[in-house]
C-alpha cells in the first residue's frame, strides 16, 4: 500500500458507547466486516476486544460466558478459556496440561476507553503504531470547556459512504428533518470555504457565521456552531463501516447552555422523542438513493448520476473526490475476502428498514431498561384495573356507594395511563413509520 492510499485498518474506531455495555455478558459486534467480541475480565477495569472465533473449531466466543472463578472468557462449545491477553488457559479435554500452555490464542485488538467510548484499533498486527496514534477525540465532548452532551447510536441500513455523504450535507436538514431540526420555509443557499482537504482531514467553514465542519477520516465528523451571545452547540458524529450496505452511527450533541435540562432529561426520552426520528427521516431516502446510484454504476458514477449545480453540494463533491483519490472509491472489502454484491437489493418493507428495536433499542441500555419498565407498568395497571372492578362488584351496596365511584375513577385513570403507555410510548421503541408527506 502506497502512502497516497488511505489505510482503513490502521485507524482508531469508536466501537460502542461504554454506557451500553454490560460487563457480565460478552457482546458481539461487527467492524469492517470483522466479527468481534467485547468482554470485560472479572475484577479488571477495562474491556477487551477479540476476534469472535474460538481457535478450537471457530465457535463464536460472544456466545460464551465470563467464568466466575477465573474471570476468563469461556467458549460455550467445549469450555476452552482465554485470559485478557487472548491466551488459552484451560482446555477441559486436554489429557496433558502442557498441551495448553501459550499454544492457542485468540486474535486480540488494541483498545482504549475515552470520551465515553470503547475504541478499537482495527489492525491487530500493529499494536506499536496504535500506541503512538492519537484518538480522533471531539473538542466539544469536554466538560472542562463548559460543555454538556447527550449520546446516541444507531445501526443503519445503508453504506458508510452514504452516511458520510449525508452528514457533510447540511442543506438537507430543513427538508428531511422538517419539524425536528429545521423547517422547509427557512431553507436558504449555503456556501462553503474549504480550509483543508488532505488525505487525513477535510475542513470547511459554512456561509452562516460561526459555523465550521470537519471530516477526519475514516469516522469523525464534527459541526461547531457559535452564536454571538457566546452560546455554542455542536454535532459529533462517528460513521462506522460495518458491512457492505451497513453502517453504524455514534453521536454526541454538546452544548454550553441549558446544562441542567440536558442533565436531567432521561437519555431514553431523548432517543425516542428526537434522535430516532431524525434517523428515520433519512433512512428510506438514503437506503434507496445508494441503490439507485449502485444500479447506475458501471455506466454512470456519482459525477454523472448526481446533478449538483449549487454550492450547497460542495462538501459532497470534496468527500467523493477524497474517496476516489485515496480509497479508489471503495472500502477494503476485497482485503477481507468479503464479496460486494453488484446491486444491493431494494427493501420496500418499511418495518425492516425502520426497525428501531433491532437497530437501537435492544443495544441501548437506557431504552432497553425504559421499555421493560413501561411494560411492567402496563401489566401492573391492567391487574389493578381488573382487581378494582372485581372488588367493587363484590362490595355491599352501602360500601359501593361510598367507595365504588372513587375506586373506579382511579381504575379508569390507570386504564387511560395504560393505553398511553401501550399505544403511544411503547411503539416508539419498536417501529414508527416516517411519512414525509404527513409532516406539515
Amino acid at each position: 500500500m502506497t502512502t497516497s492510499e488511505f489505510n482503513f485498518f490502521q485507524q482508531w474506531y469508536p466501537l460502542v458507547l461504554l454506557v451500553d455495555l454490560d460487563p457480565q455478558y460478552p457482546k458481539p459486534i461487527t467492524l469492517l466486516g470483522m466479527r468481534l467480541v467485547i468482554w470485560k475480565p472479572k475484577d479488571q477495569q477495562h474491556y477487551q476486544v477479540f476476534l469472535d472465533e474460538c481457535p478450537h473449531r471457530l465457535a463464536p466466543l460472544s456466545e460464551g460466558r465470563i467464568d466466575e472463578k477465573t474471570g476468563n472468557l469461556m467458549c460455550s462449545y467445549h469450555g476452552w478459556e482465554f485470559n485478557s491477553k487472548g491466551t488459552c488457559t484451560r482446555i477441559p479435554q486436554a489429557e496433558n496440561p502442557q498441551l495448553v500452555k501459550d499454544k492457542f490464542c485468540v486474535q486480540t485488538f488494541p483498545t482504549r476507553e475515552q470520551q465515553e467510548i470503547l475504541w478499537v484499533w482495527a489492525d491487530p498486527l500493529s499494536p506499536e503504531l496504535a500506541a503512538e496514534t492519537l484518538l480522533p477525540l471531539a473538542d466539544q465532548v469536554d466538560a472542562e470547556k463548559g460543555f454538556v452532551w447527550s449520546s446516541f447510536f444507531r445501526e443503519l441500513d445503508y453504506d458508510w459512504q452514504t452516511l458520510v455523504e449525508n452528514l457533510v450535507d447540511p442543506s438537507h436538514v430543513a427538508f428531511a428533518h422538517h419539524g425536528l431540526q429545521g423547517r422547509r420555509e427557512n431553507a436558504q443557499p449555503i456556501t462553503f470555504e474549504i480550509l483543508q482537504s488532505t488525505i487525513n482531514i477535510l475542513e470547511a467553514t459554512i456561509s452562516v457565521a460561526g459555523r465550521t465542519i470537519k471530516f477526519q477520516p475514516p469516522c469523525h465528523i464534527e459541526y461547531k456552531i457559535a452564536f454571538p451571545n457566546g452560546k455554542k452547540v455542536g454535532i459529533v458524529a462517528y460513521c462506522i463501516p460495518v458491512l457492505p450496505g451497513k453502517s453504524r452511527l455514534i453521536g454526541f450533541f454538546p452544548q454550553n447552555f441549558a446544562k441542567t435540562l440536558v442533565q436531567i432529561k432521561p437519555r431514553w426520552w431523548d432517543h425516542i422523542m428526537l434522535r430516532n426520528l431524525v434517523m428515520d427521516s433519512d433512512m428510506m431516502l438514503l437506503h434507496q438513493q445508494e441503490r439507485l446510484l449502485q444500479q447506475n454504476h458501471p455506466n454512470q458514477t456519482w459525477k454523472t448520476a448526481y446533478k449538483m449545480p449549487t454550492s450547497a453540494d460542495r462538501l459532497i463533491i470534496e468527500f467523493r473526490k477524497w474517496f476516489e483519490e485515496y480509497c479508489h472509491g471503495q472500502l477494503p472489502w476485497k482485503q477481507l475476502n468479503i464479496s460486494v454484491p453488484e446491486y444491493f437489493p431494494f427493501n420496500d418493507n418499511r418495518r425492516q428498514v425502520l426497525d428501531i428495536y433491532h437497530q437501537h433499542t435492544q443495544h441501548c441500555s437506557s431504552c432497553r431498561t425504559a421499555l421493560k419498565t413501561i411494560q411492567r407498568l402496563q401489566l401492573g395497571l391492567l391487574i389493578y384495573f381488573l382487581l378494582t372492578v372485581s372488588i367493587v362488584a363484590l362490595m355491599s351496596d352501602s360500601f359501593r356507594l361510598q367507595w365504588g365511584i372513587p375506586l373506579m375513577a382511579i381504575a379508569f385513570l390507570g386504564l387511560g395511563i395504560y393505553a398511553g403507555l401501550k399505544y403511544y410510548l411503547e411503539p416508539k421503541f419498536y417501529f414508527l413509520d416516517y411519512i414525509h408527506a404527513d409532516k406539515k
